[in-house]
Parts: structure tokens; sequence; C-alpha cells
């Protein structure tokens, strides 16, 4: 059984909700999985995990929320090499450039994704809901 981590920040809860839907999926593929904010998980605890989903909305010009979890990110960073992942976040506005330059970020750095990178405008509806779910289930395994 794999075992997974699933870490957020969500400053108006649309980032949590797909968050929890990623517990859900990595839940019903068997796997053992433990959810964090990004203010409660650190590099140290990377290796505690076979696989790991981040999550984060798109802030100001379409970066990563720069004063949790950036800097908690990058502290992750020099031990993705290897380590399987995906990504998860919510925007208001643009057309997803924060994300597009975060899986950049993780290949530069080694990452193994496990599956595509989901991403919804707002609040997740039904069908981003279902691909967080296919997401924690792509990791799970």
């Amino acid at each position: 059984m794999s075992k997974t981590a699933v870490v957020y920040f969500s400053g108006t809860g649309n980032t949590e909700a797909m968050a929890k839907a990623v517990v859900e999926g990595a839940k019903n593929a068997s796997g053992e999985v433990d959810l964090f904010t990004s203010g409660e998980f650190d590099a140290s605890k990377l290796d505690d995990y076979d696989a790991v989903a981040f999550g984060c909305p798109a802030m100001g010009a379409e970066v990563l929320e720069e004063t949790e979890f950036d800097p908690m990110f990058t502290d992750c960073e020099p031990k993705l090499k290897g380590k399987k992942i995906a990504l998860f976040g919510s925007y208001g506005w643009g057309d997803g450039e924060w994300m597009r330059n975060w899986e950049e970020r993780c290949l530069t750095n080694g990452a193994v994704f496990a599956c595509d990178y989901v991403i919804c405008n707002e609040y997740p509806d039904d069908e981003a809901i279902e691909k967080c779910k296919a997401l924690g289930e792509a990791l799970a395994k």
C-alpha cells in the first residue's frame, strides 16, 4: 500500500475542496493518505511518503501563494528528484500560467508526475471534483 500526502494552501476554500477530493480518491485506491495545510508540512516529511499531491491557487500575477506555500514548496524542491507527485489548484483569472510554470519547476527538479495537473476556475464543479478524485487515485497506485 502506498502512503500519500496531500498538501495544500487555500485562501477561499476552493483549493481546500479540491484537496479533500484528492484525499477521497487516494482512499478509494486503498492508499494511506494524510492531509496537510502548507503550514503543517515541510521537506523533512517528504521522506515519509511514497507520493505527494501539492495544491495551490493562482495568486497575484499568476504565481504560487508567496507567504506560506511557496516557501514550503521551495524547501521541498531539493527532495523532489524521483518523487511521485501531482499538482492541483484553482484560479480566478488568467489561463493557467501559474500551473504551467509550477509544473516546469517540478520537472526541472526531477519530480515524476503520476498524472496531469488539475485546475479549475473558482470553486470546483462536479467535473473538477471527479478529476481531483482521479488524481488522488493515480497518485495512490
